[in-house]
């Protein structure tokens, strides 16, 4: 197959400027990307703005005389400051989603044009595979006393596998120089970013143990590992001194550990180390992952799933510093600092008996609880393209979504179909799927279409087993004795049999017909979402226009409060 080539690149307000005979002495970048007869530049695609319609007009007819089989097209964009990082940035990520790129056509970026501010963004978006293209540069012949208008041109190669020695340079500069989770944060969840905020200054002011609850997929051990990083950077130390003479020590190692693949004699071992013949196959002493953590961050991941006996041994690690190997009768002095994640709410394992009070209130000086990726629907498009990016990146291409293909993705992704269960998980596994088994690593809407029927398979859930308004009405519809259309006894009866099921029957006394069967309504839909918040979305959808500030879960929240209710008990 015959590939067609086409250009993009800005219109040179100086270098291709020229209103004269004059013009054509000289050399002008664009112009001369039609003037090499190697390279037959079938579409040249050109930005400008409207005050420079009259130059773009100029260029447009003179690449008209010297290569007619050249089709120009141009496109107006609007920048207030070229020299606007974010704003350059901005417009040209938006001019790349809707340009159509076609599988036939090999795409070349023109870099000679434009300000440094354009060219950076340029390089950008092109290495983190938003623009299928090469990069190609034109500057004038070496001697000007040529007048030479045609110059040269060249092509920049990007293939990223021969730069992984500058990448590997720079993620080492980078971590050496980060100062703040905030660099490396995705948000514009206002209230995500306060949480962030709030985290960094603990992570650099205070030692004591932290404790990050959230639902599986939240980003818990993400977070551990970058507060880990920005401890190290600003040389944040949390044991005591090991040496003299200095400010400020050393952090030790990361250690991180999943609680809820420990069990038994196991759990012990492997947290508190043991000596030899402590237990049948102990050939020889083990440090534990506590020792290892010693004067650096011990994280760990799902402690709700840990024994109540490790629990005890881990308080007493905690508040005296110090611990005993199974099978020993010495004890090892230790110093670190406890990070602890969980997707149970602790304080009810307390209540239940499943976690000890005292360890918990050990945990509970820094408690942060992190959003569902439900509740920061409006970072879904950063983090596509951020897993775009990275996934291009790992695999040395390209991908990138047809535009209608990325509106139906995020379409779905924001709806109430999108239940997004295992949070960014399911997003980062979402898209894996997507960038694997596209052709031509474009994702087109048959792709997207596939993959939105794997998520809802992959979301589907067996019926609640507690009731709901709608189940019991549904019942009463199969049974013999309702065979006529609904009637009010009916709903009444239905809304009688949920509220008798969740509300206390003192709470209950209080409630009028008409608020019984509102309250069984938003009982049903609680039932129906994961969470609070897309339950609120889904209640409050037409009402939260009116607000100054609207907050669907807490008006939910407060609604549920009335009747005694939480919407953790609902589900």
């Amino acid at each position: 197959m015959t590939h067609k080539t086409a250009v993009i690149g800005f219109l040179g307000t100086t270098l291709d400027n020229g209103y004269n005979e004059r013009r054509w002495q000289r050399w002008r970048p664009t112009v001369s990307l039609c003037l090499h007869d190697d390279m037959l530049v079938d579409e040249l695609h050109l930005l400008y703005s409207k005050r420079d319609k009259q130059l773009f007009d100029i260029i447009v007819a003179d690449i008209a005389l010297v290569s007619p089989t050249t089709q120009v097209i141009g496109h107006d964009i609007k920048l207030e400051s070229p020299w606007d990082f974010a704003e350059v940035y901005a417009e040209l990520y938006d001019f790349v989603a809707d340009f159509a790129f076609n599988d036939d056509t090999q795409y070349l970026l023109h870099l000679t044009t434009g300000t440094h501010v354009a060219q950076i963004c340029w390089f950008l978006l092109v290495e983190a595979g938003f623009i299928p293209a090469d990069l190609i540069q034109t500057s004038p012949c070496p001697k000007p006393e040529q007048m030479d208008p045609q110059g040269r041109y060249q092509t920049i190669d990007l293939d990223v596998s021969r730069y992984d020695t500058l990448r590997e340079r720079f993620e080492a500069e980078k971590a050496q120089h980060w100062q703040t989770l905030q660099a490396n944060l995705i948000t514009q969840n206002a209230a995500y970013q306060q949480l962030i905020s709030d985290i960094e200054k603990v992570a650099t002011r205070s030692t004591a143990p932290i404790l990050l609850m959230g639902a599986t997929g939240a980003g818990k051990s993400q977070l551990a590992t970058q507060i880990y990083a920005l401890k190290k950077a600003s040389n944040h130390t949390t044991g005591t001194a090991k040496t003299t003479g200095q400010s400020k020590y050393t952090l030790g190692k990361f250690v991180e550990v999943n609680c809820a693949t420990l069990r038994g004699d196991v759990a012990m071992s492997v947290l508190f180390g043991h000596v030899k013949g402590a237990f049948t196959g102990a050939a020889s002493s083990r440090d534990g992952l506590l020792k290892s953590a010693d004067g650096g961050l011990l994280f760990l991941d799902e402690i709700g799933e840990l024994g109540l006996d490790e629990q005890a041994m881990l308080l007493t690690a905690l508040e005296e510093q110090r611990f005993y190997p199974v099978g020993s009768d010495t004890p090892v002095s230790v110093s670190f600092q406890l990070m602890a994640g969980t997707n149970k709410d602790l304080r009810q394992a307390v209540a239940d008996g499943e976690f000890r009070a005292d360890l918990f209130a050990r945990l509970n000086t820094w408690t942060f609880f992190l959003p569902s990726l439900k509740d920061r629907l409006e970072d879904l498009p950063a983090n596509i393209n951020y897993e775009l990016a990275r996934l291009g990146s790992e695999q040395q291409q390209q991908y990138r979504f047809e535009p209608t293909a990325r509106q139906r993705y995020e379409t779905f992704a924001t709806s109430l179909d999108a239940t997004w269960q295992g949070n960014f998980r399911d997003l980062t596994a979402s898209m894996t799927r997507l960038t694997t088994l596209a052709d031509s690593k474009v994702i087109r809407v048959a792709d997207v279409e596939a993959e939105i029927e794997r998520l809802c398979h992959l979301w589907a859930l067996p019926n609640n087993s507690a009731p709901s308004l709608q189940n019991s009405l549904s019942n009463k519809k199969a049974d013999s004795h309702f065979n006529s259309d609904f009637n009010t006894q009916q709903i009444e009866t239905a809304s009688d049999a949920v509220l008798e099921h969740y509300v206390e029957e003192s709470v209950l006394a209080t409630i009028d017909p008409f608020e019984a069967v509102q309250l069984a309504y938003v009982i049903g839909v609680c039932q129906q979402h994961k969470n609070q918040a897309a339950a609120g979305r889904y209640l409050y959808a037409n009402s939260r226009e009116q607000l100054k500030s609207p907050n669907d879960s807490d008006r939910l929240r407060k609604y549920l409060l009335k009747f005694s209710l939480k919407f953790d008990d609902l589900n």
